[in-house]
């Protein structure tokens, strides 16, 4: 299943490149959870084996991209507030425990936990609604939206990119891994086999 669903969106990535990657973050970053993060991990480790694909434009078309998903997140938070945001909860089955997080945080840090939000698991995806919702400054916000959508956006494509440099040395590491596996696998076979005729 998993392999699957990451050759669908690896093929997406190399049929539809900065447009495929432009969209899932908008997406993910408007509050729809979509793997926006695993699409720019496979958009920046094919940059170095695919050639129509090159990590600075990568870098350029994810960061706005995930700055706008975030503002049309905050716009819908803002109008819609909290009624929007508790059938929103319903309809994607985000736990109440994540929006009670992200709104401490909101309390005790205010904008600049937008800036950290990307970093914090289950926060992406909520925090340009919640910051509406909470009628957080529009300024501030896109400050430390934009700020923080760099810093991830930059991060997250240089690991994937490095992994794509590095593929060889990790695809002989994984053969290796998987050989002493087998070999730990048919030891332990071994020797349960052998208790079993001691036994009888």
């Amino acid at each position: 299943m998993t392999h699957s669903i990451l050759d669908l969106l690896r093929n997406a990535v190399v049929h539809y490149g900065y447009w495929a990657v432009g969209a899932a973050l908008l997406l993910e970053n408007a509050g729809i959870p979509v793997p926006g993060e695993t699409v720019l991990l496979l958009a920046s480790f094919l940059a170095y084996s695919e050639h129509d694909l090159r990590l600075p434009w990568i870098i350029v078309v994810a960061t706005v991209a995930a700055t706008a998903g975030d503002n049309l997140g905050f716009a819908l938070g803002y109008y819609g507030g909290r009624p929007l945001l508790q059938r929103y909860q319903a309809f994607f089955r985000i736990r109440h425990s994540t929006v009670a997080r992200g709104e401490e945080l909101f309390a005790r840090y205010g904008a600049v936990t937008i800036f950290f939000a990307r970093f914090v698991f289950g926060m992406r995806i909520i925090a340009g609604p919640l910051a509406g919702v909470l009628r957080m400054p529009w300024r501030k916000f896109s400050l430390f939206n934009f700020l923080g959508a760099g810093l991830w956006v930059t991060v997250i494509s240089s690991v994937g990119y490095l992994f794509g440099r590095h593929w060889d040395r990790l695809e002989r590491v994984l053969r290796r891994f998987d050989l002493t596996a087998a070999v730990v696998v048919l030891l332990g076979a071994a020797f349960l086999w052998w208790r079993s005729r001691r036994a009888n």
